[in-house]
């Protein structure tokens, strides 16, 4: 097992890792729209949340020797379902033709730090 930990995304304020790799795959922590430079919350839109989100989801998966296009799975959080059209096509754009498979899990009510989105995943690593 070994433990990522990068500073291009945002350092865990909790007993936590920001990933772990074990048998060839990472196993991510929840990622928010934290600014990985100054730590300040990105929640103009959901859109550009969610697009914060995914950056630093990228960021992990980088310094893992991961991609995005590795991605197998995501669990997405959601603070309301009625969110979802907006998020899922940041989401699109963001994985292409690349459809990991995905659960979505609706939270009725804000996340951790007022956040709106988090996005945990699970990827190969070359």
């Amino acid at each position: 097992m070994r433990t990522i930990t990068t500073d291009n995304a945002l350092k865990p304020a909790g007993h936590y890792s920001q990933a772990i790799i074990h048998n060839g795959l990472i196993y991510t922590s929840g990622q928010f729209a934290f600014d990985a430079e100054t730590g300040e919350k990105h929640q103009a839109s959901i859109e550009e949340e969610t697009r914060h989100v995914l950056a630093n989801l990228e960021l992990v998966l980088k310094e893992a020797g991961s991609s995005k296009e590795k991605v197998i799975k995501t669990t997405l959080y959601l603070s309301d379902v009625a969110l979802w059209d907006q998020v899922n096509r940041v989401y699109a754009d963001f994985f292409g033709d690349h459809k990991p498979a995905r659960s979505v899990v609706p939270t009725h009510g804000e996340l951790h730090f007022g956040f709106h989105v988090e996005l945990e995943a699970v990827a190969a690593v070359s």
